[in-house]
């Protein structure tokens, strides 16, 4: 994933750059960046964030950059915001989303007359270098921006800033956010709502799918009218989103504890306490336990000092090893008890083993397991939830390739997995839970889960579950 701060202001914008940016830390472990323009012109810094905060790797440029107008990000992959000399003149660029096709992309960038890319580290190119390109094809920005959107299979929503404003545009089809806040001498562009209040924004408005606004320290103005259609990623409330975040209105903490409760309204067991994976997992608690009238306890605890999330490390032994050790136990809240434990997902499984483990071992006598979302069929086309090279990373993928002995399986039998009320969702959760050593496994509905969000569900992307687009 990542996230993006910007700022365009009558006075110099680094102090809200620098912590509007850093507000975004929960996106992102692997790169961090600056960018602003003023009276000396273009600045930048880029750090790797891997091994420290975003605080700590850019206190010493906050100190030393000035500009009015400025962009930052936190990204998960790519070395960002990058500086693009251009017929349209000299930009700065950064992006949140995702390139399916971008060797059909390239290839055509060569072909009109694009001589090179540089190469990351891992060997790919850079995907805001990519679209910067997309962009240069066409004779002005808007146009440009349009080209982009259009061509790109995946998803895209970016900042770009010129010496004479920051145009942002949010992704056609609107899966990630892109919100405006206003005060007195600034406006300011965000991806998480709650990043400007406290210093000093108020809500000013919120980007359609697809709108493109340019902004300067004067005005917000519309270059492109939202599209009609929206498809908003689901996963935002579930999972990614912070918990005082709001998208298209519906706040993040509410939201999960809506889906607790509609969890606790459809369960029968009768645990001693429930409990939540923290972090994203511990609302959806709240929300069942307040439902169910169970104790909401907090059986063991997160440090997170250095491993704020441990699906960041790229190697899986790592991971595996860091969600052992992040978690401390409270023994006396855990031996003898039967717990039932929410999480926000399951996806390849292996951590939510090693809780499960970690549970028994401290004398838990049940685990029961909760994922506040149903069953993840599908790699997601759309963001870099997972950067999994295969569907066959996702538990229930392998599991139904083991039970309909192919990885091929046809996407009308996937659509039957996909369904609760069949016969074969039940034998593929039957068989996850025995895997997993559960105690009994039981995920949250679609249908309830959208309720949970309560905007149309025609709004919302839910293709990692049902494969629908």
């Amino acid at each position: 994933m990542g996230g993006f701060f910007g700022v365009a202001s009558k006075n110099d914008c680094i102090f809200d750059l620098f912590f509007g940016t850093d507000y975004h830390s929960h996106l992102g472990t692997r790169r961090g960046g600056l960018a602003v323009y003023g009276k000396e012109g273009f600045d930048r810094a880029i750090h790797n964030i891997e091994n420290a905060p975003f605080r700590t790797k850019f206190d010493k440029d906050m100190r030393q950059m000035k500009g009015y107008l400025g962009i930052g990000c936190i990204s998960d992959y790519e070395p960002q915001p990058l500086i693009i000399r251009s017929h349209h003149g000299t930009y700065a660029i950064t992006t949140v989303g995702k390139i399916n096709n971008t060797e059909e992309i390239t290839n055509l960038i060569y072909q009109n007359g694009n001589t090179h890319f540089l190469e990351m580290s891992g060997g790919d190119i850079n995907p805001t270098e990519l679209v910067a390109a997309v962009i240069n094809q066409k004779e002005n920005l808007i146009d440009g921006i349009r080209y982009a959107q259009e061509l790109i299979d995946g998803s895209m929503t970016l900042m770009l800033m010129t010496p004479k404003g920051i145009y942002a545009a949010r992704d056609r089809m609107g899966r990630t956010p892109v919100i405006i806040g206003k005060k007195e001498d600034a406006y300011c562009i965000t991806f998480e709502s709650y990043a400007y209040l406290n210093l000093g924004y108020e809500d000013y408005k919120e980007l359609g799918a697809g709108e493109i606004v340019v902004v300067t320290p004067e005005e917000v103005r519309t270059l492109a009218a939202p599209n009609k259609d929206m498809k908003i990623c689901t996963f935002l409330w579930v999972y990614y989103g912070y918990p005082s975040s709001s998208y298209e209105g519906v706040n993040v903490e509410q939201m999960r504890y809506n889906c607790g409760a509609k969890m606790a309204a459809r369960d029968k067991s009768h645990p001693d306490i429930v409990a939540g994976v923290p972090d994203s997992g511990t609302a959806h608690a709240v929300g069942y336990a307040n439902q169910s009238g169970i104790p909401f306890s907090r059986p063991f605890v997160k440090y997170t000092p250095t491993w704020p999330r441990s699906f960041m490390p790229t190697v899986q032994n790592k991971r595996n090893l860091i969600a052992k050790m992040k978690l401390l136990p409270i023994h006396q809240l855990i031996k003898g008890k039967s717990l039932l434990l929410i999480d926000d997902s399951i996806v390849r499984g292996t951590q939510l083993r090693e809780t499960t483990e970690f549970l028994y071992q401290s004398g838990a006598t049940e685990v029961h397991i909760r994922p506040a979302c149903p069953p993840l069929i599908y790699g997601c086309k759309y963001l870099n939830f997972s950067r999994s090279g295969s569907d066959m990373d996702l538990i229930s993928r392998r599991i139904i390739s083991r039970l309909e002995g192919t990885e091929d399986v046809p996407d009308e039998i996937l659509k039957e997995y996909a369904d609760p009320n069949s016969e074969k969702y039940a034998v593929m959760v039957e068989e996850a839970r025995k895997e997993l050593n559960f105690t009994s496994l039981q995920y949250n509905r679609l249908d309830d889960l959208l309720d949970s969000i309560g905007i149309e569900p025609c709004k919302l992307c839910t293709y990692c579950w049902n494969g629908q687009e």
